[in-house]
């Protein structure tokens, strides 16, 4: 459809099409800069690129908009400006030999927290949420000091962001130790371990949500009573015209200071009567002394003064007993950042540890909000405050670890996050650690585009070993103008490499030009296809020669296996350039469910101003079309397409939280977690009703590790309603464990129930799906595929897998095959598909289907594990070691580690395959397949050295 009146059929013309458009991008500019009128007579061929169409959208919507007239044209997607990122993790040049590493100093260290520290840090580039939460829950379980715990603690409570979830208190406890906020503050060297294992209860679940846990105090002695007491034994303490009468003894017994000022070579020793009117305490403050000294607890209904005072009386004559007593107190009144702020202050000036740990863990129970506090800032980055901190043993490497990922997560170029890096580095210890903070220092000044500062951290980092960081080095030599000293670098890694890395010829290309620009980019897909960078070029490349089909197709090529808001969006660009404007609002409503302010057109434009912009050129959908668009999609097993009508629906009905919970599922098939993690944090928020809510709070629980408290989440939901989402949730946590006859029975039972209860289509789909699985697992065939045929009948075309494996099990091996092929017709994104259908087929057809799979999505593991398979029986055993250790460069996974440590073990290569071991189990410590291969590798390796 043309755009608007003047986009008439154009004349012959032997110009190029592509010279076309830019003499039109010029004209354009040039009219508009004069102050004159729009482009006229603008002409084009049926196939011709439109550069101008957004403006010509804008131009017909809102001809007197000023903010189109001074953003526009935007013309053709600039390939300078997608260069590739530089990443702000570890990345060593073999993964496999520093994880295998790092779990053998895990192993000899008798399991430090830091060194958990250190694996977090390591699988930060592996990117998944839970192999990181893992690492985190160790570090917190062998923490021992109460600055560690107080840090990891809140860490681990900011990668769940419960504080996002309306209603909820930073200081609430979810039930766990490891979380909470009462069992941080507990230091182990007052022999406190009942905390230890990851997923134990809390004093807070297991005895009372309101108590107190309060340091554990050996005092040394018993009260005595009143009665026991001599008039000789009393002290009098005049304050004012005030007399306190103390127990002499009893008061002495405080501390050393005061033993020697009451029985010592003071005068005051032999004094019935002290005047303590000159050290600063008020009446009501030493009554609370002399109550502490008889009972060893502080007095009730008394104020935070007075606590206070008493806390620096203790300070003064170095009690340490009271003054611990004053600081659990004061603890529990800490519940707000401004109170924080307030209390931090009094526990500098008498040196209280545990008031200022109190203190610091409220501040960083609420991040990332607290970071926007001013003296929030001021605490952690002047240098008296550091300073302050400091001395009272509340400043390391890991706070300020957890500072800055919190800073660069919110804001990568904030000055802030500058000064937060530069006090990582002061720090800093281990070799690993400065490493890391100059590295990411050197990624945050190249984004804040300070080039020459950059660099200096770079070659810091290069120079402790991190061959990764000479990409920083490369890239601000390039932005400095210095082109063939960044290529010659980048020449001399990959040189010096034996094995080189994808990333390495992705950045020779940006300073090579034409077709070896081209070759780079190809070998960079080759060894790693989960570059974006080269997909992304090659299809602007398309663009520029008007060949926009082939753009689209290439990123596709990524699109189908790694949804990223870049991509989508050039794709939704490159859609609007033939005039596609239905799958160009797809595209952007999918982006726009990932990162909501997402600005496009290299950050020109907001996204929901362009799907305003462009409402007039595509079909509005009623919620009743919305509902039968979404079936459509979901058949197809489109989940781009679904994930975008989802975002339209939102638009009828904003508040509707069971929107956000579909929205958040498809964004979890979609593997993007953190926007999934959003959209359920959302969906509980919006939940209208206390049964739902519980529901969502379930799923929370279960996505972070929590499976018992997801559980406890769902029955409750179902004693309040009985509901489709409760009793599902019900089962599926049941479900993901081994299960024997009994519990297999119960979650059949609840996936019934769920059945019986009010949904849609699309959810009890789903529920078939999985209760015809429960039925393989049984034995229970007819009943599975009875299952399996209700939920194709409901389009949930997924269900044909399910068909095609009963298929198989009564030895119908063509009927499975045929099922798949079905699957094949019907799915958008058919990877699965065919490495399923792999499994029916005989070993031709099956390496044809997963050569197939390995094209369409390079992230599934089982194409590379087969063929390694397959050519270890033909006896090609370096062959099928390669196939495995390609894969391994851009997806290290346990199953590929496995199965390789298996090979090499069958070559007597003991010490390969104990490195790939250890890697494995790096990932998985109690991975049981891997542990006994082993144990079964270390003893045939010690019999060999024997």
């Amino acid at each position: 459809m043309p755009i608007s009146s003047t986009s008439d059929e154009c004349s012959s013309s032997s110009t190029p099409r592509s010279t076309k458009v830019v003499n039109l991008l010029r004209q354009f500019t040039h009219t508009m800069k004069s102050g004159g009128s729009k482009l006229k007579d603008r002409c084009k061929k049926p196939t011709q690129v439109h550069a101008l169409t957004i403006y010509s959208i804008l131009s017909s919507s809102s001809s007197s908009d000023e903010y189109s007239k001074s953003h526009l044209p935007y013309g053709l997607p600039d390939s300078n400006l997608i260069e590739p990122p530089i990443d702000r993790f570890l990345t060593h040049l073999d993964f496999v030999d520093s994880v295998s590493d790092l779990y053998r100093r895990i192993l000899h260290s008798g399991s430090e927290s830091g060194l958990y520290v250190e694996q977090y840090a390591l699988l930060c580039v592996v990117g998944d949420p839970k192999l990181l939460r893992r690492s985190l829950q160790s570090a917190r379980e062998y923490a021992g000091d109460v600055h560690s715990k107080v840090v990891l603690s809140a860490w681990l409570r900011y990668e769940r962001r419960e504080d996002e979830l309306v209603g909820i208190s930073g200081m609430d406890c979810i039930g766990k130790a490891l979380e909470c906020p009462k069992s941080a503050l507990i230091d182990n060297s007052f022999g406190c371990t009942q905390f230890r294992k990851i997923f134990d209860c809390c004093h807070c679940v297991c005895e009372n949500a309101s108590m107190k846990v309060n340091v554990f105090i050996d005092t040394g002695n018993k009260c005595e009573a009143d009665d026991d007491i001599n008039e000789a034994e009393t002290v009098h303490f005049s304050i004012g015209n005030e007399v306190i009468n103390c127990v002499r003894p009893k008061i002495a017994s405080l501390s050393s200071p005061l033993n020697t000022l009451l029985y010592g070579s003071f005068v005051e020793s032999s004094k019935q009567s002290i005047d303590f009117s000159q050290i600063g305490m008020s009446v009501e403050a030493m009554r609370g002394v002399e109550m502490f000294s008889r009972t060893k607890k502080l007095p009730d209904f008394v104020t935070p003064n007075v606590i206070l005072e008493i806390l620096s009386f203790s300070q003064q004559f170095c009690s340490e007993e009271m003054k611990s007593a004053c600081e659990v107190y004061l603890a529990s009144l800490v519940s707000t950042v401004d109170e924080a702020l307030i209390f931090i202050e009094y526990g500098f000036e008498d040196s209280a540890s545990l008031l200022v740990a109190s203190c610091l863990q409220v501040i960083l129970r609420e991040l990332p909000n607290s970071l926007n506090n001013p003296k929030v800032l001021t605490l952690f980055t002047t240098p008296e405050c550091i300073e302050k901190l400091t001395m009272v043993n509340h400043t390391s490497f890991l706070l300020y670890y957890l500072l800055t990922q919190v800073a660069m997560d919110e804001k990568m170029t904030s000055s802030n996050a500058v000064i937060l890096l530069e006090r990582l580095i002061e720090f800093a210890t281990e070799k690993w650690q400065k490493t890391l903070a100059f590295h990411q220092l050197g990624v945050l000044l190249f984004e804040k585009e300070d080039y020459k500062a950059a660099q200096s951290c770079f070659e810091a980092a290069y120079e402790l070993g991190h061959a990764y960081s000479a990409m920083g080095i490369a890239r601000t030599l390039y932005k400095q103008g210095k082109t063939y000293l960044a290529r010659d670098l980048i020449k001399k890694i990959i040189s010096d490499c034996k094995r080189p890395n994808g990333w390495m010829y992705q950045e020779r290309s940006l300073y090579n030009l034409g077709s070896k620009k081209i070759q780079d980019l190809e070998l960079a897909t080759k060894l790693d296809p989960t570059l974006a960078y080269p997909y992304k070029y090659r299809a602007v490349l398309f663009v520029g020669e008007n060949l926009i089909n082939e753009a689209i197709q290439e990123i596709n090529k990524i699109i189908r296996f790694k949804v990223s808001p870049d991509c989508l969006e050039l794709r939704a660009w490159f859609y609007l350039l033939v005039e596609d404007y239905q799958s160009a609002v797809r595209d952007i409503r999918a982006l726009l469910s990932l990162e909501p302010c997402y600005m496009m057109f290299h950050g020109k434009m907001r996204c929901d101003y362009m799907i305003d912009l462009l409402s007039q050129r595509v079909k509005q959908w009623s919620p009743a079309d919305c509902w039968l668009q979404l079936y459509d999609r979901w058949s197809y097993i489109d989940d781009i397409g679904s994930l975008a009508i989802i975002h339209q629906m939102m638009a009828h009905d904003p508040g509707k939280s069971l929107l956000r919970f579909r929205q958040s599922l498809l964004l979890l098939r979609l593997n993007c977690q953190k926007a999934a993690m959003r959209s359920l944090r959302l969906a509980r928020n919006l939940a209208t009703a206390k049964h739902e809510r519980l529901v969502y709070e379930g799923w929370i629980l279960y996505d972070t590790g929590y499976r018992e408290e997801a559980l406890s989440k769902a029955e409750e939901s179902v004693s309040i309603q009985r509901s489709f989402e409760a009793y599902f949730l019900k089962a599926y946590t049941l479900a993901d464990t081994s299960l024997d006859p009994d519990s297999s029975s119960v979650v059949i039972q609840l996936l019934i129930d769920a059945l019986k209860c009010p949904s849609d289509g699309l959810r009890k789909g789903q529920a078939l799906n999985n209760l015809g699985s429960i039925y393989v697992d049984c034995g229970k065939h007819d009943l599975a595929a009875d299952c399996y045929i209700n939920a194709l009948d409901i389009k949930h075309t997924r269900a044909h897998q399910g068909l095609a494996r009963v298929y198989s099990l009564k030895d119908d091996r063509k009927a499975a095959y045929d099922e798949m092929t079905k699957l094949i017709e019907k799915a958008e994104n058919n990877a699965s598909a065919h490495e399923k259908r792999s499994e029916y087929c005989d070993r031709d057809n099956a390496v044809i289907d997963l050569y197939m799979a390995t094209q369409l999505d390079p992230l599934r593991t089982y194409p590379y594990r087969y063929r390694a398979a397959v050519l270890m029986d033909e006896q090609k055993e370096t062959e099928a070691v390669d196939e495995l250790t390609k894969a391994l460069a851009f997806k290290p996974e346990l199953q590929m580690l496995h199965l390789r440590a298996a090979f090499y073990e069958s070559m007597s290569d003991f010490d390969l395959a104990l490195r790939d071991c250890e890697a494995a189990l790096c990932l998985d410590p109690n991975h049981k397949e891997t542990l006994e291969l082993y144990n079964r590798t270390l003893k045939e390796s010690a019999e060999i050295y024997t």
